[in-house]
């Protein structure tokens, strides 16, 4: 298995998209999720997210960015047949070492609480959960 990674590029989307949607644990939105929605993300975040190809397909993708404070990272996704080579921990290294040359010090992560895997995944990559922090949300405008 050759596998390359490189920055996500507009072109990625309908691929990226079809392995988001077939990845369980994966909070997509219709709005910010769609084609436009992405596409604005990686102009605000340049070069920051990223996709791991095998040949022409991509089996993993995972978004980066930051508001000059703090850095997030959304929708990491392996495709099934490629878990399990460290092709997560590469594609998050490659976000954070992105970060990093921003001087963007910490970087955040959101988990659905039902996503036992995800959460799995990441504390073994060393990531810790902080008891002291509530998520709250509200929409910028009525629905």
């Amino acid at each position: 298995m050759t596998i390359k990674i490189r920055l996500m590029t507009p072109r990625d989307f309908a691929a990226v998209s079809r392995l988001w949607r077939a990845t369980p644990g994966m909070g997509l939105h219709a709005v910010e999720d769609s084609r436009a929605g992405i596409l604005s993300f990686l102009r605000r975040n340049p070069r920051m997210s990223f996709v791991a190809c095998d040949g022409a397909r991509v089996v993993g993708a995972i978004l980066a960015g930051h508001d000059g404070r703090r850095g997030s990272l959304h929708h990491l996704a392996v495709a099934t047949t490629h878990r399990q080579f460290g092709l997560g921990r590469a594609l998050v290294d490659r976000c954070l070492a992105a970060l990093a040359r921003e001087k963007i010090q910490k970087c955040n992560i959101f988990v659905y609480r039902d996503n036992a895997g995800g959460q799995s995944f990441w504390r073994h990559i060393g990531w810790k959960q902080r008891a002291d922090l509530t998520l709250l949300q509200k929409p910028t405008k009525p629905v």
